[in-house]
């Protein structure tokens, strides 16, 4: 969602709770480990899929919900099943060489 801030919840610890999570859960970011990448066009599909599991399928405990649905993005939790023909699509779309095709563009 994009919007206008509301500077009095502005923090830096917001940011860095974000970076720990990503951290912790792809491991492509840990140093002197097998997955780690040092080209970033690499992390590129791996955040998108952290991300769209974080906010759209992984309930979190303060909210009892996601926070696609606690923002009002989504109308219910996703499943992991639900990403995979996103997933599927774009892959479609870089097998294309990257062009996106009249009908994907609706």
């Amino acid at each position: 969602m994009i919007g206008i801030p509301d500077w009095k919840h502005v923090s830096e610890s917001y940011i860095e709770r974000q970076n720990l999570s990503l951290r912790m859960s792809q491991r492509r970011f840990t140093r002197l480990t097998n997955p780690f990448s040092k080209r970033a066009i690499n992390h590129e599909h791996p955040i998108a899929q952290h991300y769209s599991f974080y906010n759209f399928v992984r309930r979190h405990k303060p909210l009892g919900t996601t926070p696609a649905v606690a923002a009002g993005v989504a109308n219910d939790g996703g499943t992991v099943a639900g990403l995979v023909p996103l997933l599927e699509d774009e892959e479609r779309k870089v097998a294309n060489g990257g062009r996106i095709s009249g009908e994907d563009r609706t």
